[in-house]
């Protein structure tokens, strides 16, 4: 059990590095098809630059695996939504590579066990902390003027009311929305993206459910979504934190009716 653990292991954090330059070599590629289509018919695609080599091949491929791989690590301590010490880790990385299974103080088997233990342990208490901090934000809040709370906690203000019909929870809406955190942190918005959204009202977000069941066809309301409402104590990626309050401005653009059959003629 162990040694397949590990090299699914390995073959996951070979394909990740290989997919981290992969996508760096489309990103460089798209953007130089950006910078202008119409030159491509007058000149000659320029060749790609290789990277320099270390020594010799064998020296260069794990090089750059390692420039790879350490790469993708920092990016997933960075997107982790707690403390992590880096010496420890390296400490402990360095031991357990080198193979001196002696020197460590829990065996791979208890290293798993021991990461998800305290990572549950520190995603609960950061939740816990972020929820406070957004009891706090909501109690105020309810307290200004056009301010509602429903019974489930979420609370809302009209921004613009509609005239058009109420989508129900079966129903298919298309929205325009700018997503924030309390501190005003934008994690998602299809306004800036430039591109209205369309979904089922209840393929969302206990929040939205209940809210886009408020607004009207061309209403604009503001959501402030309690955690509970929202992603809970297990967040969503690296955006949005365990225990995090959601803020968003919603416009219900239309109800999305399916086209009745044409009849017969």
């Amino acid at each position: 059990m162990k040694r397949n653990f590990r090299i699914a292991t390995l073959l996951m954090g070979m394909a990740t590095v290989s997919f981290a330059f992969c996508a760096c070599q489309e990103k460089a590629a798209e953007a130089e098809n950006a910078e202008g289509q119409e030159q491509v018919e007058e000149v000659a695609p320029a060749k790609k630059k290789a990277g320099r080599p270390i020594g010799n091949t064998v020296d260069s491929l794990s090089y750059a695996y390692g420039v790879g791989l350490a790469d993708n690590i920092v990016q997933n301590i960075e997107s982790m939504p707690f403390d992590f010490n880096k010496k420890v880790f390296i400490d402990a990385f360095v031991k357990s590579f080198n193979g001196q299974l002696n020197k460590l103080k829990l065996t791979p088997d208890e290293a798993l066990m021991v990461f998800q233990s305290c990572a549950e342990k520190l995603m609960l208490q950061k939740a816990q902390e972020n929820k406070k901090e957004a009891a706090d934000f909501l109690k105020e809040n309810a307290t200004r003027s056009g301010v509602t709370t429903t019974a489930s906690g979420l609370q809302y203000e009209v921004i613009e009311e509609g005239t058009g019909e109420t989508p129900k929870a079966t129903d298919r809406v298309k929205v325009d929305y700018h997503g924030t955190l309390l501190d005003g942190t934008v994690f998602d918005s299809s306004i800036e993206r430039g591109n209205p959204a369309q979904f089922g009202v209840n393929q969302v977000i206990k929040g939205w459910q209940e809210g886009l069941q408020l607004m009207k066809e061309g209403a604009k309301y503001k959501f402030y979504i309690p955690s509970d409402l929202a992603y809970g104590d297990q967040g969503a990626g690296d955006k949005i934190a365990p225990g995090s309050m959601l803020i968003f401005e919603v416009t219900l653009i239309e109800i999305i009716r399916p086209e009745a059959p044409a009849k017969k003629k």
